[in-house]
């Protein structure tokens, strides 16, 4: 009697860990799997009938946990927060982004730097020792003059750091892709080891029913101590990467917060389950061109080429416009026409660069900044398609590790099953059953890494084409 109700106790957490690998909350499987571990031979039923009766209440509790399998994912995912939600967060909090967009606001500021005038040139003499003229003595002199630039140079000034605030911009825009990026490599990276956690439970639980499958097959003469004590190093075990998980997620937390702009133990609630879908999109590699890692030098090849329209602006003459006014003192000894009338002098100046080498050589070195530039982007062209082919080809090796593993799986839980069904024969190897487990835990950790490493890659993917 006390092998049967222990052998229904073991579907009956097979059946709970079943349905909890469908995504039902633990919660949830407790509550509809209790009543199978108090089955037990009713009086006056024979053995088989017995078991026959507590194998129909076990499909009857399978079909009633299909029936609420809905219900259980929608509690168990409910109170989870998005990965874009806490990308659109990191954009709007990160101090890296805002150190990006004040670095861009002082770049458009510079526009309204340059459209000015040079400073106007105002000065006065007295004369120490008066001039004498025909009109009378000179007795100070004011002057008051202003440089104006070559027609169009203001314009250029204007149109080079309006340029030079666009390559700013696209710097923002590749850090807010790049935080979105590293914030969704450790929301995946946060969410196996959630997955993690959750399997190490299912398997620490399972291992607990074995425990007392063996417990009971000593009592009877069919097992030995030393297999309970291997049941109990294994949980063991377990438990410690159960720690150590524990003890990773602390660092990938604080890494997310921190990108958030949060303190390091803030609560991050990341989804329970993700899919690996049926078919992936395709990409071309046409579509890297529109990276903004590439976009940033055709900001700054075309930021040279209004240095140069500048260069050439501001080699050209430079106008100057003045007055001088000069109070002259009347003569007293004589009387003469114009007698003590002021000097007034409106004069003209031109500045012309002959002996200056210095927009030659500007001239040359923006030819070669256009070249480095051009460079530099085939050089990150080509980076950037290394990466995206890398990122493919590890996408469809995740792909195929998930399937491999699923495959795997399946036939661990078969193989289980068949261990469980010899218990009744008196025939169990709890080796075997040690073999079996850490089979099934070693493809479940790798179907879940499979499925962190197809999303991180996925991520790539979109950093570089999207």
């Amino acid at each position: 009697m006390k092998n049967r109700a222990v052998i229904i106790e073991l579907l009956g957490v097979s059946t709970a860990l079943y349905f909890e690998r469908g995504r039902f909350t633990k919660d949830v499987l407790n509550a509809m799997v209790f009543p199978i571990f108090i089955l037990g031979p009713v009086a006056g039923q024979s053995q088989d009938k017995s078991c026959r009766s507590a194998k129909a209440h076990l499909n009857a509790c399978v079909l009633f946990l299909s029936l609420i399998g809905a219900f259980g994912l929608g509690i168990f995912s409910a109170h989870a927060q998005s990965l874009q939600s806490y990308i659109q967060e990191a954009e709007a909090h990160n101090p890296d982004i805002q150190a990006y967009e004040l670095r861009h606001e002082i770049a458009q500021e510079k526009v309204n730097e340059v459209n000015t005038l040079p400073n106007t040139t105002i000065s006065a003499g007295y004369f120490v020792s008066e001039p004498e003229t025909r009109t009378g003595a000179q007795r100070a002199k004011f002057s008051v003059s202003q440089m104006l630039p070559w027609f169009g140079t203001i314009t250029a000034r204007e149109n080079y750091a309006s340029s030079m605030a666009e390559a700013e911009y696209v710097e923002i825009v590749i850090a807010k892709r790049k935080l979105a990026l590293e914030v969704a490599q450790l929301y995946y990276q946060f969410y196996a080891i959630g997955a993690k956690q959750k399997v190490l439970d299912e398997n620490i639980q399972l291992l607990k029913t074995y425990e007392r499958l063996a417990l009971t097959s000593v009592e009877v003469g069919k097992a030995s101590a030393v297999d309970v004590l291997r049941l109990q190093i294994r949980q063991n075990e377990l438990q410690q990467q159960k720690e150590m998980l524990f003890q990773q997620a602390k660092g990938i937390l604080a890494g997310l917060n921190s990108k958030l702009d949060r303190q390091y133990d803030h609560l991050v609630q990341v989804v329970t389950e993700l899919e690996i879908p049926d078919a992936d999109l395709e990409y071309s590699y046409d579509s890297i061109s529109e990276n903004p890692e590439l976009l940033r030098y055709d900001r700054l090849f075309e930021s040279v080429v209004q240095s140069e329209l500048l260069n050439q602006k501001e080699r050209a003459p430079s106008v100057g416009v003045g007055l001088d006014y000069v109070p002259v003192a009347e003569r007293t000894d004589m009387m003469l026409t114009d007698n003590g009338k002021d000097i007034i002098m409106p004069m003209v100046t031109l500045s012309i660069p002959i002996f200056n080498k210095v927009y030659s050589s500007l001239s040359k070195q923006n030819e070669l900044r256009q070249k480095e530039l051009e460079a530099q982007k085939n050089e990150r062209l080509n980076v950037l398609q290394s990466k995206f082919s890398r990122a493919i080809s590890q996408r469809n090796q995740a792909r195929i590790s998930f399937d491999t593993q699923t495959k795997n799986l399946e036939q661990a839980r078969d193989a289980e099953e068949i261990l469980t069904t010899n218990y009744e024969t008196g025939t169990i190897d709890f080796n075997e059953v040690l073999d079996i487990q850490e089979l099934q835990l070693k493809f479940q950790t790798e179907q879940i890494e499979s499925v962190q490493e197809y999303f991180a890659q996925s991520a790539i993917i979109n950093y570089l084409i999207n």
